[in-house]
């Protein structure tokens, strides 16, 4: 029961740490002058994928690094086979393909360069390292991206509100760094208890809480009319999520899963990536929700299956 507990709590933190870290750091991109796609698609990425940030040091500090790996891919089926598709269901989605184009190709080396890295059946530091050279690559074009997209500065007086902003991100931060806690508590101990794989348990359960802030920025930024920012803030947390969060794990602690547990995760997010790419009219259909929840209860069913 305690463990249950623990994994309400860090579903709470996420929550709500994740919400006012969002906000701090979009306010700290509005000062910045960065365009709201590229806010999307690096800070509120970043901010969003806090907590599988959390729960990798905690995990690999621990020893059990084993959680992060199938956090941050599990993390990633979720982002796209949940909270996209939901975004979808209510209503289609348009976003250029040349504001997404750079994302989308990473979105989709991540998994593929992750899986033949771990064909031998471990992530080493060495293999931590070639992933974080990509995503510094990416990151350092991100960078060029946004100084070409330089905005006008503020004239409504809000680049002297900065105090507001700073205690957004570091009270969020400290919410998500003990959401991280919490999880990693708690899905150990359910691993322990019923005799679950402790990748197993990282792709489902914990999968499913850290991603509670993606869901929460998506959601909004649909409504509002922004989805250049919702489309490029999962994409980049799918990026963080394979290319710095895993190897950051990995430098920590050598992660060692048999390949047919992590085939899975990667190839069901490798495929909810390929079907989001936005048509030659810069739409994205309402019926690829549909096709997105499919494949996520085809993804839970298959973990299921190699869980008995």
């Amino acid at each position: 029961m305690s463990e249950l507990i623990f994994i309400a709590l860090g579903v709470t933190c996420a929550a709500i740490g994740g919400d006012l870290f969002v906000r701090g750091v979009v306010g700290l991109g509005h000062w910045a002058r960065i365009s709201p796609g590229i806010v999307g698609a690096t800070l509120a990425a970043f901010a969003t994928s806090s907590p599988e940030l959390s729960v990798a040091l905690h995990s690999a500090t621990a020893g059990t690094p084993e959680i992060a790996l199938g956090n941050a891919l599990g993390a990633n089926v979720v982002n796209i086979s949940l909270i996209l598709a939901i975004a979808l269901v209510l209503t289609s989605m348009r976003s250029t393909r040349e504001a997404i184009r750079r994302e989308y190709i990473v979105a989709l080396l991540a998994p593929l360069l992750t899986g033949l890295l771990i064909l031998d059946g471990e992530l080493s530091a060495f293999d931590a390292l070639l992933l974080l050279l990509l995503f510094v690559v990416w990151l350092a074009k991100a960078a060029n991206k946004a100084k070409e997209q330089r905005i006008e500065p503020a004239t409504d007086g809000t680049r002297n509100r900065q105090w507001p902003v700073v205690l957004y991100c570091l009270s969020g931060l400290v919410l998500l760094i003990a959401a991280g806690h919490f999880f990693v508590s708690g899905a150990s101990g359910l691993a322990a208890q019923f005799g679950i794989d402790e990748f197993i348990i990282g792709a489902t359960l914990v999968a499913l809480g850290t991603t509670i802030p993606e869901l929460a920025t998506t959601l909004i930024a649909r409504l509002r009319g922004h989805d250049e920012v919702g489309l490029g803030a999962l994409l980049g947390s799918n990026i963080f999520n394979g290319l710095f969060i895993v190897p950051l794990a990995a430098s920590i602690h050598p992660i060692t899963v048999a390949w047919y547990e992590a085939v899975p995760a990667l190839i069901f997010g490798l495929v909810s990536v390929a079907l989001v790419l936005p048509g030659r009219n810069g739409m994205i259909n309402r019926w690829r929700g549909l096709l997105l929840l499919m494949l996520l209860l085809a993804y839970f069913a298959v973990l299921g299956a190699g869980a008995i």
